[in-house]
């Protein structure tokens, strides 16, 4: 500020955002990011603009996922407050989405469409969540981004349980087993076979299920996670 350095001065306010943010003070972030939004579309700094929605959508995603987990709801049920935060967070990606998508940015395009996925899951659209995460899965493929092809997977398997498509959730979560079992992450490797363990018992295919359900106790006994 000192020197006139508008564009220094917006960083500087999305940094504090984001750092206001992890410590769960998500209205005084929201402030910080707005002033980044604001300095970026005065100085006509598209990247600037485009960092600061995804930003401000974050601290709201963080907020409504706060909320939701004190009070312990499933996707679609949530209180009027969390909905209405959750769904500022879409509207911030949704704004940050087509920016990009202007810029010709694919990777930060990838990580809207993952975030507008989680958004829309989180608030009980599923279909939507799944026409976002495939998106999401397009573009990890593209880069390569084997570990963010895994979280769409994944993404995807939790979605269509919703949707009571227990079959097509089973396909996703066989690879995202297969892709953590190549990232050699064996949390999420133990975490594949336990949602494969009860797709196949909403299946009624107990055979099977129990058979995941072994591979997902050693695992856990393996990684000492009591």
């Amino acid at each position: 500020r000192t020197i006139g350095d508008r564009i220094g001065e917006a960083k500087a306010s999305g940094n504090l955002g984001n750092t206001l943010k992890i410590l769960g003070q998500f209205d005084e972030a929201v402030v910080c990011c707005q002033r980044h939004l604001d300095i970026s579309q005065e100085q006509g700094d598209k990247i600037g603009e485009a960092r600061a929605l995804y930003n401000i959508g974050n601290v709201y995603h963080a907020k409504g996922k706060h909320l939701s987990w004190n009070m312990a709801q499933d996707p679609g049920c949530l209180p009027q407050e969390v909905k209405e935060t959750l769904q500022k967070a879409s509207e911030y990606y949704e704004r940050n989405l087509s920016l990009v998508k202007e810029l010709g940015d694919r990777a930060a395009q990838g990580r809207a469409y993952g975030n507008l996925g989680n958004t829309q899951y989180l608030l009980g659209n599923f279909s939507e969540a799944i026409a976002f995460h495939k998106e999401r899965l397009a573009i990890a493929k593209e880069f390569g981004d084997k570990a963010a092809e895994r979280r769409a997977y994944s993404n995807l398997g939790n979605a269509h349980i919703f949707l009571r498509r227990f079959d097509i959730s089973a396909e996703y979560y066989k690879k995202t087993l297969q892709l953590s079992r190549q990232l050699k992450d064996q949390a999420v490797e133990a975490q594949a076979c336990y949602s494969l363990g009860n797709t196949y018992t909403l299946l009624q295919d107990y055979e099977r299920a129990i058979e995941y359900h072994l591979k997902h106790f050693v695992i856990a006994q393996e990684l000492g996670d009591r």
